[in-house]
């Protein structure tokens, strides 16, 4: 990430009022983000695009599902150290413990509070001092 652009995100939503609200959010606290609706335009940036700062992951998506982008991503050469953040319904344990066991870095449960998602997406881009 160059010193003053903004970091660059890639949200992987279906549902259109939350990736919209999603990416006001987002672009309100500095970032810049690419959405993608299902799990194959998800998959088509990852293969055509360089990486982005961030990665933020439904898990419940047409053609491809979120565990299944988390696999592709860490398998990626360019794309592999990316961190991924699952934000998703889906709470059972079994479903956290999977996406965290595949390579995501966080898992954030829908409803979501916005002030919440915005903090544990900047962890992820603080440089090491």
């Amino acid at each position: 990430m160059a010193e003053n652009a903004a970091p660059r995100v890639l949200l992987v939503e279906d549902a259109e009022e939350i990736s919209s609200l999603l990416k006001h959010l987002l672009e309100r606290s500095g970032f810049a983000v690419a959405i993608a609706r299902d799990g194959k335009q998800a998959l088509d940036y990852v293969t055509k695009e360089p990486p982005v700062d961030l990665a933020v992951l439904d898990i419940l998506l047409p053609y491809y599902s979120g565990f299944d982008l988390v696999k592709t991503i860490r398998q990626h050469e360019t794309w592999k150290a990316v961190p991924i953040v699952m934000l998703t319904a889906k709470s059972q344990e079994k479903d956290i413990v999977r996406a965290l066991e595949l390579g995501a870095n966080d898992y954030v449960l829908k409803p979501f509070q916005p002030n919440e998602v915005i903090a544990r997406l900047r962890r992820f881009l603080r440089r090491p001092s």
